[in-house]
């Protein structure tokens, strides 16, 4: 039309108006070919490709039992490819700015969760030293409980075609300036949530000014603890839910009073999360022990009690539950949700009660056909998360801690002068330093990919 008005034309008007048309209609044509083209060339290409796909700036990280990283939430978009990966063999350190984004772009189109755990001689330290961080409950403190050996806690782990970058605790920091992460769940979200305070604390000059609001050394025996990094105006908090439905008391026909669980009620919390910047929820382990899996008069549903439901019938109940409260009171456009599946155990010769042991072992597994199946819970998990209209960040490190038969305290949860023929040893949580330390990384490598474009 711009044209029609400032040049002359030999045309009359009408065939002037035809022709424009004709010409952006043509134009159209080809463009649209030139996309369809592309984009079934992209996806040809891509489509044997692990990939992370979006909605509303949000990541979801699941791979499933392919183990390959896909979306896993309804309404989900199609998926985008990324060529011209990172080099795995680059260093992972002294990135410059063009590496970086490129090393970014590059986590958002691989399975960050399929890969294989390495020494890594580049950097041998742990992301604090053994020993260092006062707020490490005796129980996970290896190093201070007498284990001699120390690979451990230089183990990495190094996904199949890309890299996670270890994390720029400054810049992690900087992240939660203003901000409040929660962690909701059992005693290993309290694992992983004192490795990512001892990991942040450890890069700060006075770290007088990172403390528990109460002022508290041991985190065992309360409903909730907050840390508060006074530098950042940050806290990181633990919230202990262990089902995250809620544990109850009721009276039987004699009136007396047992437990029973509400599978309809999430567990009320000792502090208000639900707007919190960042929320990391677990559950899982509670699920397995003998009262929960034999589901005997114990699961209820408003005053109804279950004479008896099968474990994983009534896991899905609770995680709905779960999921209609956060659908109901998060807001996704604020507060990022994160799920940590299923961490490995590796008792032998029995569980934690019955004589189970796994002290000696100093090797992560090597050889896959050693590794237990994809956990059933994790696939109800999954399927829940996909009914879901908020956003959640599945975190799936079961298999790479299906890996780990060395990462935990075993005999070494107490000192040797408090050990009798007969303790219990733990082979279901880990040793600080050690892996929780990576769960953090890959959590770091998420927020950094939903700060992409």
């Amino acid at each position: 039309m711009e044209l029609s008005r400032n040049l002359s034309w030999p045309f009359s008007r009408s065939r002037t108006h035809a022709f424009l048309v004709s010409f952006f209609l043509l134009g159209l044509f080809s463009y649209l070919s030139a996309t369809l083209a592309g984009n079934s060339t992209t996806a040809t290409a891509g489509a044997s490709s692990p990939r992370i796909l979006f909605s509303n700036s949000l990541y979801y990280f699941s791979p499933i039992t392919s183990f390959t990283t896909r979306f896993i939430s309804g309404n989900s978009p199609e998926n985008q490819t990324n060529e011209n990966p990172l080099s795995v063999e680059q260093t992972q350190q002294n990135y410059t700015e063009t590496e970086t984004k490129n090393l970014i772009d590059n986590l958002a189109s691989c399975d960050i969760f399929d890969g294989k755990w390495v020494i890594d001689d580049s950097n041998p330290n742990p992301a604090y030293q053994p020993g260092s961080c006062p707020f490490i409950d005796d129980a996970f403190n290896c190093f201070k409980n007498g284990r001699p050996d120390s690979d451990y806690t230089r183990f990495r782990w190094k996904p199949n075609g890309c890299q996670i970058p270890r994390m720029e605790v400054k810049e992690m920091l900087e992240m939660l300036r203003g901000k409040r992460l929660v962690f909701v769940g059992d005693s290993l979200n309290r694992n992983m949530w004192e490795s990512l305070v001892c990991a942040l604390r450890d890069s700060l000059v006075d770290k007088n000014r990172v403390f528990e609001v109460s002022g508290r050394r041991e985190f065992r025996t309360q409903g909730f603890y907050s840390f508060i990094f006074e530098d950042y105006n940050c806290s990181i908090d633990f919230i202990r839910a262990p089902f995250l439905v809620q544990e109850w008391k009721m009276s039987d026909m004699t009136g007396a009073r047992r437990d029973t669980l509400r599978l309809d009620l999430v567990q009320k919390p000792p502090s208000k999360y639900h707007d919190a910047d960042i929320i990391v929820f677990n559950t899982g382990h509670w699920w397995t022990h003998e009262k929960t899996s034999r589901g005997k008069d114990y699961y209820q549903e408003g005053d109804y009690v279950y004479s008896k439901l099968d474990m994983t019938e009534a896991y899905t109940k609770a995680l709905r539950t779960w999921a209609q409260w956060v659908d109901a009171n998060v807001d996704s456009s604020r507060t990022r949700v994160f799920f940590r599946g299923y961490s490995a155990s590796h008792f032998k010769g029995g569980q934690w009660n019955s004589g189970g042991n796994c002290d000696g072992e100093t090797q992560p597994i090597t050889n896959d056909t050693y590794l237990l199946p994809y956990p059933r819970m994790m696939d109800i998990l999954e399927s829940v998360i996909k009914e879901m209209k908020t956003p959640v960040f599945y975190l799936n490190i079961t298999r790479m801690t299906d890996y780990r038969k060395d990462g935990h305290p075993s005999i070494f949860r107490q000192p040797e002068s408090q050990r009798r023929p007969g303790m219990f040893q733990d082979c279901s949580h880990w040793c600080l330093p050690g892996v929780p330390d990576v769960w953090n990384e890959l959590l770091y490598a998420a927020l950094l990919i939903s700060r992409r474009p």
